[in-house]
Parts: C-alpha cells; sequence; structure tokens
C-alpha cells in the first residue's frame, strides 16, 4: 500500500492558514509516501546478506534455495507522482529480526576490520546535484540504500564500541532512566497517580523566571532533584560525537539554558513561554541537540541488543528496545524557512560526512530574498523572512555517516511538518485512506513558533495530537519481540515528552499542557511576570479597559457582541462627525463577520461609513479601504488580529483604537496604541494627548490582559467592583 501525500490545495473543512495573509498557499506542496516492506523493527534496517556466507550457511542447513527465492521480497513500487530517483524500482530482501541478519554475518567467524568498497563495479550515476529537480510538491521519495544500509550495519557495532559504551543500563542516563529501564517503584506509582489525575506542583521563582513544576503524585512535595540545573554540556549525558561538538560551541550555558536543559534532557514536558528573535537560535540549539542526541542512542541501544543476541542467542534474552516504526521525534513548525533553520542546526551538531538530496532541499526550502519592507519589526521578520510557505512536511534519515533528505516516513527519524502539510498527510488523498501508523512510535514533539501556529489554524495541531502514539493498523514489519511492552500496553503517550516553544502563554497552549502532558517524568511550565505593554508605549495616550459581564467561555462572543452594541455603538453614533479615524481592532474572524455584517445592516449603524480589512481581503481591497480610510471618506475601519499578524499594514490617519476583545500578542498593542496614534501625531492629524485606545476584556482574558496591563494589576481589574479602569 504506497502513501502519497495531497498536494497544497485547499480541502473542504480545512481553513488554511497561509503565512503571508490568510487564504491559501500555493507555492510549496508536499507529499509524503510510505514505504510498505524491507523495515524492521526500530531501526528500519534491511537484512543485507553477503553471498559467500548465506551460500555457506544454506550448505550447512541443506537446504537448496536459488538466491532469487532470498531476495524475492521487495518494496511496493512508488507512485509516477512519487518516484524521484533511479533505485524506486530496485527490489529490496525481505526484512528479518537484526538476530538473524547479525548471526549470518557473524557466524564462526572472528571479528574483523571496517570493511570499505573498493573498485566495486557501478553503474551509470546521475548528479542529483545538477538533474532538473523534481516537483516541489513531491515531499518524500522511494528509496534502496542496499550498499549504505550494508556498510552501516558491518561498522556501527564498532563505532559503538569505540566510543566506550557499557553493556549494561546506565540509570544515571536520562535516556535509560526514562526508556530503557525506569526504576519499577517509581514508575509503577507514577503511573497510578496519571491514571488517577493526581498531580502535585510547585511554583518557583528561578534566574529563567517563573516556573510552575508538576509531577505525577499523590502526596510528598517535589523534590529538589526535580528541579535541578545543567551548568554545561559537560554534565549532560551525550553521544561523545555531540559532545565534542556542543563543546565547542556552547561551552557553558547561561541562566536560561541552564534550566531548559535540565528540562529537556531529562524527559519532562516543557512549555515555553518567552521565545523571542533574540533567544530563537539559542532553543533550537537545545531542542535539536537533544533530538539527536534521543536518536543516536536509540539506534545505539539497538545495535548493543544485537550484538548481545548474536552472542548469547535469542532463547534467554528478553530485549526490548524499540517502537513499532522508526520515526521518533516530530517537530511542528510554521515555515518551510523554519524548518530550514532547525535543519541547519541540525548539520551543524552532527557534522555529516555527506548530505543527500541536499540542493533539492535548498531549492524547495531555502529563499534568500525578502518580500517585504526593512520597516517590520523584529519579530515579523524572523517568522516571515526566507520561505514563508506553510504548507511542507520533509522525512530525515540519520546513517553512519550520512543525513538523508525527503526519506519516506517510515524510513525517517525525524519528521519536519507544518500543521496544514501533517494534517493532509494524515487524511489521505481522494480515494486513498488515511494513514497514520507511522507517529506511533514518536516519542519527542517539539513545537517551535506556537504562537504563530495559533494564527493558521491551531485544530490542526490538535488534529496531530489526536493521531499521536496510537496503536497502528499494519506491521510494517515490525520485530514485536524487540517492541517495548509499554508500546503494546498502549502506554506510548504516558513516556512521549512534548516540548513547546512559543512567545507568549494562551489558552490553547494551556489546554494542550492539560491535556497532551502525561509524561509520567512530569512537566514544567517555563515563563515571565509582565510589566505590562502599557508602561513602553512611549506616547502619552489614554487607554480605557471596559470589562463586560460573560458567565461562561461559551457564551463570552455573545456577551461580547451584545455589550458592543450597547455601549460602543451608541457612542459612534452620536459622535458620527468625530469618529473619523477610528480602527475597530477584532482579535477573531469570526467576530469580524458579526460585526461587519451588523455594521452593513443594522439601521442604528446607517449614520457610519466603514470599510474593512481581513486576512482573506485581496489587495486591491485593502488599498482601496486604506486610502478611503486616511482620506476620511470610510470613518470607521474593521480590522482583523490576523490581517496585522501577516501584513503588518502600516495604516495612517487613526485617531483612535476600540479594540473589540485583547490582542493575543501585546506587540500589537503597542503598535497601534504609540505607532498608529504616534504617526498619526507626527503627521498632525491628531493634536498630541487627543485620541485614545478604548479595549474590552472578560475573566476569560487573563493571560491577554496580563502581558497588556501588567501581572500585578490583573487580580484587581477582575475581581473589583468597577468595570472601567483608566491609564495614561
Amino acid at each position: 500500500m504506497a502513501f502519497q501525500g495531497s498536494k497544497g490545495r485547499g480541502r473542504g473543512g480545512i481553513r488554511r492558514g497561509n503565512s503571508r495573509g490568510g487564504g491559501t498557499s500555493s507555492r510549496g506542496r508536499g507529499g509524503a509516501s510510505r514505504g510498505s516492506g524491507g523495515f524492521r523493527g526500530r531501526g528500519g534496517k534491511r537484512p543485507i546478506f553477503d553471498s559467500a556466507r548465506l551460500a555457506q550457511q544454506k550448505e550447512e542447513e541443506n537446504d537448496k534455495v536459488s538466491p532469487s527465492d532470498s531476495e524475492s521480497a521487495s518494496e511496493e513500487p512508488a507512485s509516477e507522482e512519487e518516484s524521484s530517483s533511479e533505485d524506486d524500482d530496485e527490489t529490496l530482501p525481505t526484512a528479518r529480526p537484526y538476530s538473524v541478519l547479525l548471526q549470518s554475518l557473524t557466524a564462526n567467524i572472528q571479528p574483523h576490520a571496517k570493511r570499505r568498497k573498493l573498485d566495486h563495479p557501478q553503474e551509470p550515476k546521475i548528479d542529483t546535484d545538477n538533474a532538473a529537480q523534481p516537483k516541489i510538491d513531491q515531499e518524500l521519495e522511494g528509496e534502496s540504500d542496499l550498499d549504505e544500509e550494508k556498510e552501516d550495519l558491518d561498522t556501527a557495532i564498532d563505532d559503538v564500541l569505540e566510543e566506550g559504551d557499557s553493556d549494561e543500563e546506565d540509570r544515571d542516563d536520562p535516556f535509560d532512566a526514562h526508556f530503557a529501564d525506569p526504576e519499577e517503584n517509581i514508575l509503577k506509582a507514577r503511573m497510578q497517580s496519571l491514571q488517577n489525575g493526581s498531580w502535585t506542583q510547585e511554583r518557583l521563582s528561578t534566574a529563567a523566571g517563573k516556573m510552575i513544576v508538576s509531577i505525577p503524585n499523590s502526596s510528598g512535595p517535589v523534590l529538589p532533584s526535580e528541579v535541578s540545573t545543567v551548568s554545561g554540556p559537560g554534565e549532560l549525558k551525550l553521544k561523545q560525537k555531540l559532545a565534542k561538538v556542543i563543546s565547542k560551541q556552547r561551552p557553558k550555558f547561561d541562566d536560561l539554558e541552564k534550566h531548559l536543559a535540565a528540562c529537556m534532557f531529562s524527559y519532562k514536558d516543557l512549555t515555553f513561554c518567552e521565545r523571542s528573535p533574540s533567544n530563537a537560535e539559542r532553543l533550537r540549539r537545545m531542542a535539536c541537540l537533544h533530538a539527536v542526541n534521543h536518536i543516536f542512542k536509540t539506534r545505539d541501544h539497538v545495535i548493543k541488543n544485537n550484538s548481545k543476541l548474536t552472542k548469547e542467542g535469542s532463547e534467554n534474552l528478553d530485549l526490548r528496545d524499540q517502537g513499532f516504526t522508526r520515526p521518533k521525534v516530530l517537530m511542528i513548525l510554521p515555515t518551510r524557512e523554519s524548518c530550514c533553520r532547525m535543519v541547519n542546526m541540525i548539520t551543524l551538531l552532527c557534522e555529516p560526512d555527506q548530505q543527500e538530496n541536499r540542493k533539492r532541499f535548498e531549492d524547495s526550502y531555502s529563499e534568500k530574498a525578502e518580500a517585504f519592507s526593512d520597516d517590520k519589526p523584529a519579530d515579523f521578520r524572523e517568522l516571515f523572512a526566507g520561505n514563508d510557505d506553510d504548507m511542507f512536511r520533509l522525512g530525515l534519515k540519520f546513517t553512519r555517516k550520512t543525513i538523508k533528505y525527503f526519506s519516506q516516513f517510515y524510513n525517517s527519524d525525524i519528521i519536519f511538518a507544518s500543521p496544514l502539510g501533517m494534517r493532509m498527510a494524515l487524511e489521505g488523498k481522494d480515494d486513498k485512506k488515511g494513514d497514520y501508523d507511522f507517529l506511533s512510535s514518536i516519542e519527542i514533539v517539539i513545537v517551535d513558533q506556537a504562537d504563530a501556529l495559533l494564527m493558521q489554524n491551531w485544530e490542526h495541531v490538535e488534529y496531530i495530537f489526536e493521531h499521536l502514539n496510537l496503536q497502528p493498523k499494519e506491521a510494517h514489519g515490525c520485530d514485536f519481540s524487540r517492541v517495548r511492552s509499554w508500546y503494546l500496553d498502549n502506554q506510548a503517550q504516558y513516556f512521549r515528552q512534548v516540548i513547546a516553544l512559543a512567545a507568549f502563554n494562551t489558552p490553547e497552549l494551556n489546554t494542550m499542557f492539560q491535556s497532551q502532558s502525561k509524561n509520567w517524568a512530569g512537566k514544567v511550565k517555563l515563563g515571565h511576570s509582565y510589566s505590562g505593554a502599557i508602561q513602553d508605549l512611549g506616547l502619552k495616550v489614554k487607554q480605557t479597559f471596559s470589562r463586560l459581564e460573560s458567565d461562561n467561555f461559551a457564551a463570552d462572543p455573545d456577551s461580547r457582541f451584545e455589550y458592543f452594541k450597547s455601549a460602543i455603538i451608541p457612542t459612534l453614533v452620536r459622535r458620527s462627525k468625530d469618529t473619523a479615524g477610528t480602527i475597530i481592532f477584532l482579535p477573531s474572524y469570526l467576530d469580524f463577520v458579526r460585526v461587519r455584517n451588523h455594521f452593513s445592516t443594522s439601521p442604528d449603524c446607517s449614520t457610519l461609513s466603514f470599510g474593512s480589512i481581513s486576512e482573506y481581503t485581496s489587495v486591491r481591497d485593502v488599498a482601496r479601504a486604506r486610502s478611503h480610510f486616511f482620506s476620511g471618506r470610510h470613518s470607521v475601519l474593521l480590522y482583523t488580529e490576523r490581517a496585522h499578524h501577516f501584513r503588518r499594514y502600516q495604516l495612517r490617519g487613526v485617531k483612535r483604537v476600540i479594540m473589540y476583545g485583547l490582542p493575543n500578542n501585546p506587540i500589537f498593542f503597542k503598535e497601534m496604541a504609540a505607532g498608529y496614534l504616534g504617526r498619526s501625531v507626527q503627521e498632525g492629524k491628531l493634536v498630541a494627548g487627543e485620541g485614545g485606545v478604548r479595549a474590552i476584556f472578560s475573566k476569560w482574558d487573563v493571560l491577554k490582559l496580563e502581558r497588556i496591563v501588567g501581572t500585578e494589576r490583573v487580580p484587581r481589574m477582575i475581581n473589583e467592583k468597577g468595570d472601567t479602569f483608566d491609564f495614561l
């Protein structure tokens, strides 16, 4: 059964979050393909038999089998769209357990030196860097890595032994303590607490910010070991190759890295709510280092256990060291450029000798030119620089000395994807059924720039998490005798680590933190106290915050609309001569449609002329609306948060800002309160000290309110009897 991803076209029931202003994205398209057969357990290795040894073994077994019979099984041929190399149609030998493979390779022989291929006859080879590149929407390719896998297997055990790894599990190593050999008593107690929903929580103030530590435990405080720090890479249990590289790049950690490293490498779930352009590279380095270290250790455990089976036989050994499928890390990212940055960081850490399909990757994901002016803020430039396409998915595979791009999902170690790209892969295409088995053994999920994903479509992220660590529908060549017991018991979600990095906290992130973070090692939320965006305006502006009463979260949109009709619109109508230059900011597109329809049809608004700009407004209509608003032909302009997020329009002629709801991003508040009004003062459209900002909020907007007015002011504004609060 071949698996083929969908092209980047609109689908019914899915709102696509285009990275440059809503609507649909068409430049980059992704495809996913699935390899059937030829895959064995965790390592995804295909048995490669030396013909002389195979013949000797067969003679000893007195079993005459033709060579063609032993290699009759093959991968299913890829579709015409997915075929991207001349190796796609090669047949592959049937997958067998690692034990059978290594026994056949090492039977009755002494350990030998590493083999090197000399004077091998080679078929004509296509120069993939200079050949015509395949279509961009073809993300994954069929592959045949027989020679590469053969040399890799021949040398992998020697490399592990050269590094001096012990055959015994190291309980001081968080990898072993969490996955390979957890303390049975602790694991049993915490699993019971998870099933009962019992957590012990502690709030701490650290140099990196406010920390909330939650441990699944029915009683007892959080132990000091749960909140320890790491001063540098020397204290981490890293693979030797990675340790050498990171020690040169980052000999010591700063305060932020000390706490992040302690949380990540102890396999706790982490939600970090202070991501910014200034610390983005440090966060990427730490996340990539942890992900690659996890993959290398998983691989080495499989190799060492294969060696044990070869020496001692499989009769008395019960080795559990892998999952149902090979992919172990999933990175959910907003744009192709963010994927490119992650991949580049991984290559800096791994220093591979070869990178297959690298030019194709750069052509598809890297883009040097910038499509916006220099006056855009730093957070906008970081998110939308380079290739800002939000439709992609990519498989990355590690071998001994090579990183291979565009590998099939079932042969990949890391999967990079945007929420839209991954959802389309999971749902299938046309008459093909969806496939999510390749997510069954994901052990680390990294969600970077989660705040940007909120502006695309957060439902796609939720959909992905709903399909993580489910029992696979097919075996996919899995050696079930090697699968960890907690996979078989359908408890993989309790071992999965989720790392979410965002510029600020939101209800959606909190929900994910509560519902998806069920890690038996615990979870940590790290953020800061806020002084408030109103403190840094640099302009004297009257700011009025009006609280509305809302009984429950589900009724909040209706309550907000009724408040807007009864308290805001009458004010605009009574002062219709003074309403020119009024912007109404709407965080939700649904609220935008509701208010726009009311302005169009309600007799109460008949005296108000208005324009509108949303994330779906065409460029031509945007230009017309901005022109009419600046000239005064339209006195009111409806403006959505997603339109500002994707475009950051520098609107002129603004004299008053009415916020139907508070923005998620506090930078937006400053850009409107100080940026728009300040520009009007400079252009002579507004007298300094006049104009102002009026914002509507409810008790369900606590997180937004905290970032704008400051942490200390929030309790008073939420709980006091008064419903209006003025600031200058």
